[in-house]
């Protein structure tokens, strides 16, 4: 069976507000794991972030404003949707104030909400691999690039805040060659949700 830590964090609290993502960008990470993420009532308890700061050469907005990224140059509480390797889509909320350019990747939840849908959606059965990396979150809570752009406080999104702090575990993010040594990735210490584990 499943271990599954995040079944002894209490209920989902308060919906977030857009306030809540105004703030440091290393700051809202690791605020972020606990927090219940749903769309159209479809989500989980996130259990892996990572942080993209605008002076890292990681980051989309690096370079300045695209047509791609523009959304990152707004205001903090939306949501920052791209296409990754042509591939798959990937989510993120973007952070700090206008024009900082920073967010938040999401890259694992624990399934908690619909999974019917997100079972239908990834045509899997096993819980553990639904939502464990941030291209099978996205369709499985069924995000596209139509979702760029819009507020993570107003449908479909729904954002719960946790209501204890859990445990956090942090490392190097993944799949980047820039900037590869930096910390930024934060995840819930122990959770077999994770899209990889991270180093002890």
């Amino acid at each position: 069976m499943v271990q599954n830590p995040a079944a002894n964090l209490p209920k989902p609290g308060k919906l977030l507000k857009r306030a809540f993502f105004a703030r440091s960008v290393h700051e809202v990470a690791p605020d972020l794991i606990g927090a219940t993420l749903l769309v159209n009532g479809v989500g989980g308890i996130i259990v892996e972030v990572e942080a993209y700061h605008h002076t890292d050469p990681a980051a989309h907005s690096f370079r300045g404003p695209t047509a791609r990224n523009a959304v990152m140059f707004g205001p903090p509480g939306f949501v920052y949707v791209y296409r990754s390797y042509g591939i798959h889509w990937c989510v993120n909320f973007v952070c700090e104030k206008q024009g900082s350019a920073s967010a938040v990747l999401i890259r694992a939840l624990e399934p908690t909400h619909g999974l019917a849908a997100m079972r239908r959606r990834r045509h899997l059965t096993d819980e553990r691999t639904l939502c464990s990396g941030p291209g099978k979150l996205t369709e499985a809570l069924g995000i596209t690039g139509a979702h760029n752009d819009l507020a993570l406080d107003a449908p479909p999104f729904a954002l719960l805040a946790r209501t204890a702090r859990p445990q956090i575990v942090f490392g190097v993010r993944i799949g980047i060659t820039k900037a590869a040594d930096l910390p930024w990735r934060y995840g819930l210490k122990g959770s077999k949700f994770l899209s990889r584990p991270f180093a002890s």
